[in-house]
C-alpha cells in the first residue's frame, strides 16, 4: 500500500471511531490512536498531518435547516410514526457516506433531514388520490446531490415504487448523475465498458452501498452512464412497473425525445387500459437543478413551454405522485403561478406543500465565505484585467487570438503549483482540477485548450531541462522564474512548504496533467470514476461553456478562471462552481474573474444569505410557501432574477416591490456638480434642524463613533427631506417608491433613526465638509468599471461594481451596547461568527428605519498613476427598513433609463450557449407523439 493510501486508512479510521463522540477526542488520543495503527499494519505515515486532518473533520456539522410548510388536511404529518419501517436502503447510503470520508456528524444529520423530508411526502401506502409539490433550497455545490440521494434511498425503504430522477440538460451531467445513483442507490456499475475492467481489477463490479452491504436488494435501474431512457429501451420492455418488486429507478436528461420516451412508455405498457393514471404505483419524482428548463416561462394564454408541458404529463399519469425539485437558486420556482393549470386541469409545479432550505456543513466553501469575508475575498479572489484585449466578453464564434492573456498563465502556474502543494501534503492521489471558461463558442473553447496546450509545454519542457538543478541555477529560466514569482505573489509561499520541495515536487506535477473540453460536443467530458477505479489522480484543466456552468461536479476544483458576462442571479450562482469542499486545500483555491462579476458574486451573495435568513424568519412565524412566494416577488431584485426578455423594447413596467428588511441607496451619483452642491446645503439644513428641534435626541455613534446620529426622529422629517434630495434619474423611482413604502409603514414605524456618517478625519488627511459645527469627513469609493470602463449611464457613475454606498458597519450607527449585543445574538442564531449589516437590520435590534447620510469621494480605480478623483464630497443616501415579515408592497415604475439600461447590457444566456445539447429542441406546438 502506498503513502498516500496508508494515510487515508489511518484517517478513515480515526474519524469513524472518534466521529460520533459528544465529546471531541483530544489530540493525544487521536495521536496514540494514529501511531497504533501505523505500527500494527506497518504504515510509515505523518502521524501529526493525519491528527490535524481528523481533528478537522470530526469537528465539522451540519444543521437540520428549516421548512415552511403549505396546509394540507389531507397529509398526517406525523405518518412516519404509524409505521415500522426497515431502512435498508438509507441505512446502507449513510454508512458508504461514512465509509466515503463524510465527517459522522455531517452524515447523520443529512440522514435526520432527509428523514423529515420523506415525511414531507404523502405516506405511499394511503388509498386514493393524490400529489404533493416540494421545493429543497441548497447551496450550490453544497451537497444537493447527496441529499436527494438520501431523500431516494427513504422512500424506497418507505415503498415508493417509481423513482424519477431528473438531472439537468446536459449529457456529461446525466452520466455523472448516474455514477451517483449506481454509487449510492444501485450499487453496481452500469457502464459496461467500465463494469468489466472493475471486474478485472477487484474481482467485483459492485461499488458504493453494493459493498458496505452484502444482502444489499439491487433496484431495478432502466438506464445507465452509457444509455439515456430511449425510445428503443421503452420498447425492449415490454412489461410494466407492476412486473418488479423491487423499487424501479430512472436517471434522464431534461430534454424533449427522454420525457416523450418515458412518457409514452408509461401510457402504453402501464396505464390500465380505460384508466387515465396508473393506480398502484407510488412515483417520486426529483427534480434537479428545477430552476432549469422546467419552468414553464410562457404567457398564461399560450400552451406551457415544452419540458414543462412534459414534467406535468408525466406526474398526471400517476394518481400518487410527490415532486420535488433542488435547487440553489431557487427564484425562478417561487414566480410559478400557484394557481396556474395546462390544458388539461394539470397543476404547474409550484412547491405549495413544503420548502425547505438546507443548512451547508461548516466546512463549506461558499459564497458567503468567498464573498462577504473580506480577509477571505482579498486572499481567494483577482480581478482579470487584461482579458478584454484578447478574448472579450463580446466576441464572435470564429474570434481569434494570438496569445493567452499574462493573468490565464498566471492562474495556470497557481494550478501547478496546487497541486505540487497538495501532493506534499499528502494528497497526491486526490482529483486536482482547474476550471477555465471564457467562451460560449465551442470553436473559441477549442482555441483556448490548443493554446493552454502549448504552455503547459513550454512549461513542461522548462521544468524537466531545469528544476533538477540547483535552486540559483534553475531561476535563470524564464518559466522557473514565473512559477517562484507566483509562489510569492499569490502567498502559497506561506502554505508550509517551500520552494525547495516545490521545485523537487514540479517534474511529476507538470508530468501528470492534461486538458479537457467540456462541452455537448466533447464525447468523453471529465472521467474521474475512470481514475478512481485505477486509484489515481485526475489532473485536468477543464475548459468549456455552458457545460461548466450548472450542476457539474468538478473534483478537486482548485483554480477557476471565468471572464464570462451575465448578471442573472441563477447563472451567475450556477456559474460558481468553485463553491463546494475543499478538504485540506481550501488555503489554495483562487478564483480569476471579471471585476463586474466580482461585484455581482458579492451582491447576490448578499441577496442569497438574506433569502435563507428570511425563510428561518418566516419559519418562526408559522409562514407557508405562498407566503414566502409573495415576498420573493416583492423582492427589489426580482428586476434582475426575472427573464430579460420580458422587457418589452418600447415599454416601461410596473412591478410591486416591498422593501421590508431591505437597503435602499443612491449609487448613482450624477456627474454634474450643482446637484450636489444642492444636496449637501439640504444635509447642512437637516443638520441644523435636528441640533434645534431635537437636541436632545443625538446620540453616540456606537460602533461609528465620529458619526453623528439621532434617534426617535419623526417620520414626517424624513419625507420632508426624501422629497428635496436631488438623486440621478436611474434612482428617481425607488428613491420615490420608498418613499411610499415610508408612508405605508408610517403607522408601524412612526419615527426614524438618521445617521450623518462620517469617517474619523487622520490627522486631517481625508477630506471633510462643514455642516456647522460638525465636519463630516467623507467616505472614499471606487466607481464601478465594466469591460475595463468607467460605469457610466446617462451623465451619471455607479458607485463600486456591487452598487453599494454603504461601507461594512455603517448600518449599526448609534446603536447601543446592549443592541449591538442582541444584533449578535441574531448573527449566532443564523450560524454567523459575527453581526452583519443584515443582522442589525433586523427590527429586534433598533427597532426603527434609519436614514444614512454619506458624503463620498469618488476614485477612478483605472487611472494608472495614482487614484484620479472623480467627485469630492458627492452626497448619498441610504434608507435601511426593519425586516417585519409584513409584505405591503408599492408599485415601482421602471423608467425609461431603467428600461435602457437594462436592454443595452448583453447577458450570458443558456439559449444562446454553443455548447448547448441542441437534441433537446421541440417547438411549443408538438405534443407527445
Amino acid at each position: 500500500m502506498n503513502h498516500d493510501a496508508a494515510a487515508q486508512q489511518v484517517l478513515r479510521t480515526l474519524v469513524g471511531r472518534f466521529g460520533s463522540q459528544l465529546v471531541p477526542p483530544t489530540v493525544e488520543e487521536l495521536e496514540a490512536t494514529a501511531k497504533g495503527l501505523a505500527d500494527l499494519f506497518g504504515f510509515t505515515v505523518d502521524v501529526e498531518a493525519i491528527v490535524l486532518q481528523a481533528r478537522a473533520q470530526i469537528s465539522h456539522r451540519m444543521g437540520e435547516g428549516v421548512s415552511l410548510i403549505g396546509p394540507d388536511a389531507a397529509h398526517d404529518p406525523n405518518w412516519l410514526s404509524h409505521r415500522a419501517i426497515e431502512w435498508k436502503y438509507s441505512d446502507s447510503y449513510l454508512e458508504f457516506l461514512r465509509q466515503d470520508g463524510w465527517p459522522p456528524r455531517v452524515a447523520d444529520s443529512l440522514g435526520m433531514v432527509t428523514r423529515r423530508l420523506v415525511g414531507y411526502l404523502q405516506d405511499p401506502e394511503v388509498e386514493g388520490s393524490w400529489d404533493r409539490r416540494g421545493l429543497v433550497i441548497g447551496h450550490v455545490q453544497s451537497g444537493k446531490t447527496a441529499n436527494y440521494l438520501g431523500l431516494v434511498a427513504r422512500a424506497a425503504d418507505a415503498g415508493y415504487k417509481f423513482i424519477v430522477v431528473v438531472a439537468g440538460i446536459h449529457n456529461n451531467l446525466r452520466r455523472q448523475t448516474q455514477e451517483r445513483v449506481d454509487e449510492g442507490f444501485v450499487g453496481e456499475v452500469s457502464d459496461p465498458a467500465r463494469k468489466e475492467k472493475l471486474k478485472a481489477q477487484t474481482g467485483t463490479s459492485k461499488i458504493g452501498v453494493g459493498l458496505v452491504d452484502p444482502d444489499h436488494q439491487r433496484p431495478v435501474a432502466l438506464t445507465s452512464t452509457a444509455d439515456d431512457f430511449k425510445k428503443a429501451v421503452a420498447n425492449s420492455l415490454r412489461g410494466g412497473l407492476e412486473d418488479w418488486s423491487k423499487p424501479v429507478i430512472v436517471v434522464i436528461k431534461k430534454n424533449r425525445s427522454t420525457l416523450v420516451a418515458l412518457n409514452k412508455w408509461l401510457e402504453d405498457f402501464n396505464r390500465m387500459p380505460g384508466q387515465k393514471q396508473i393506480a398502484n404505483i407510488p412515483m417520486l419524482f426529483i427534480d434537479d437543478e428545477a430552476d432549469n428548463a422546467s419552468i414553464n416561462t410562457n404567457k398564461p394564454e399560450l400552451k406551457p413551454t415544452t419540458t414543462n408541458r412534459l414534467i406535468r404529463n408525466l406526474l398526471g399519469l400517476f394518481r400518487k405522485s410527490c415532486y420535488v425539485g433542488y435547487t440553489a437558486t431557487p427564484f425562478a420556482n417561487i414566480f410559478i403561478n400557484p394557481e396556474a393549470y395546462d390544458e388539461e386541469s394539470r397543476k404547474d409545479l409550484f412547491p405549495e406543500h413544503f420548502i425547505h432550505c438546507l443548512d451547508a456543513p461548516s466546512n463549506y466553501f461558499g459564497a458567503e465565505r468567498l464573498f462577504l469575508e473580506d480577509e477571505s475575498k482579498a486572499r481567494h479572489v483577482s480581478a482579470i484585467d487584461d482579458c478584454e484585449t484578447i478574448i472579450p466578453l463580446k466576441h464572435a464564434k470564429t474570434h481569434e487570438f494570438a496569445e493567452l492573456p499574462p493573468s490565464l498563465k498566471k492562474a495556470i502556474r497557481s494550478y501547478l503549483l496546487a497541486r505540487v502543494i497538495r501532493t506534499a501534503r499528502g494528497q497526491g492521489a486526490k482529483h486536482c482540477s482547474m476550471l477555465i471558461n471564457v467562451s460560449r463558442f465551442v470553436d473559441v473553447q477549442s482555441e483556448v485548450d490548443r493554446q493552454v496546450t502549448v504552455y503547459l509545454d513550454e512549461l513542461r519542457n522548462a521544468i524537466l531541462a531545469n528544476a533538477g538543478m540547483p535552486a540559483n541555477i534553475a531561476l535563470k529560466n524564464a518559466h522557473l522564474a514565473s512559477i517562484r514569482s507566483t509562489f510569492e505573489t499569490e502567498k502559497y509561499d506561506s502554505t508550509g512548504v517551500d520552494w525547495k520541495t516545490v521545485q523537487e515536487l514540479l517534474p511529476d506535477a507538470i508530468r501528470s496533467i492534461i486538458t479537457a473540453v467540456v462541452n455537448s460536443k466533447s464525447p468523453d467530458g471529465l472521467n474521474y470514476a475512470d481514475s478512481s477505479d485505477r486509484g489515481e489522480a485526475l489532473n485536468v484543466i477543464a475548459i468549456g461553456g455552458l457545460s461548466l456552468s450548472r450542476g457539474l461536479t468538478i473534483e478537486g476544483l482548485t483554480i477557476s478562471y471565468m471572464y464570462r458576462n451575465t448578471k442573472m442571479y441563477d447563472t451567475l450562482l450556477q456559474m460558481g462552481r468553485w463553491f463546494g469542499y475543499r478538504p485540506g486545500y481550501e488555503d489554495l483555491c483562487r478564483v480569476w474573474l471579471a471585476a463586474d462579476s466580482i461585484g455581482w458574486y458579492t451582491h447576490i451573495s448578499e441577496a442569497s444569505e438574506e433569502l435563507r435568513d428570511r425563510i428561518k424568519e418566516m419559519n418562526r412565524s408559522g409562514a407557508t410557501p405562498r407566503t414566502f412566494g409573495l415576498m420573493v416577488e416583492s423582492h427589489p431584485d426580482s428586476l434582475t432574477v426575472t427573464a430579460m426578455n420580458k422587457m418589452r423594447a418600447a415599454e416601461t413596467r410596473t412591478v410591486s416591490v416591498s422593501y421590508d428588511g431591505k437597503l435602499v441607496e443612491t449609487y448613482v451619483l450624477s456627474s454634474k456638480i450643482e446637484p450636489h452642491e444642492a444636496n449637501i446645503e439640504l444635509f447642512r439644513n437637516l443638520h441644523d434642524r435636528l441640533l434645534d428641534e431635537h437636541a436632545g435626541q443625538k446620540v453616540e455613534g456606537g460602533e461609528r463613533p465620529s458619526s453623528r446620529v439621532w434617534r426617535g426622529i419623526p417620520a414626517d422629517i424624513v419625507n420632508d427631506f426624501l422629497a428635496d434630495f436631488q438623486v440621478h434619474s436611474l434612482s428617481a423611482e425607488r428613491v420615490m417608491s420608498a418613499r411610499k413604502y415610508l408612508s405605508l409603514i408610517k403607522d408601524r414605524f412612526p419615527v426614524w433613526d438618521i445617521a450623518f456618517v462620517s469617517l474619523k478625519n487622520a490627522d486631517g488627511e481625508s477630506c471633510s465638509t462643514s455642516l456647522g459645527n460638525f465636519q463630516m469627513v467623507h467616505q472614499t469609493r471606487s466607481a464601478g468599471t465594466s469591460e475595463n470602463k468607467l460605469k457610466e449611464i446617462d451623465g451619471g457613475l455607479f458607485v463600486t461594481n456591487n452598487q453599494r454606498v454603504a461601507g461594512t458597519g455603517d448600518e449599526s450607527a448609534g446603536l447601543s451596547k446592549n443592541e449591538m449585543e442582541a444584533a449578535l445574538e441574531v448573527a449566532t442564531s443564523r450560524k454567523r461568527s459575527k453581526w452583519t449589516d443584515r443582522d442589525t437590520r433586523h427590527v429586534s435590534v433598533r427597532g426603527a428605519p434609519l436614514l444614512m447620510l454619506h458624503l463620498i469621494d469618488l476614485e477612478n480605480p483605472l487611472e494608472v498613476h495614482g487614484k484620479k478623483s472623480l467627485l469630492s464630497g458627492a452626497p448619498a443616501i441610504g434608507l435601511s427598513f426593519p425586516a417585519t415579515g409584513d409584505f405591503s408592497t408599492v408599485e415601482y415604475v421602471l423608467n425609461r433609463v431603467m428600461v435602457n439600461q437594462l436592454e443595452s447590457e448583453r447577458f450570458d444566456s443558456a439559449d444562446e450557449e454553443d455548447d448547448y445539447d441542441r437534441d433537446d429542441v421541440m417547438s411549443d406546438s408538438e405534443d407527445l407523439t
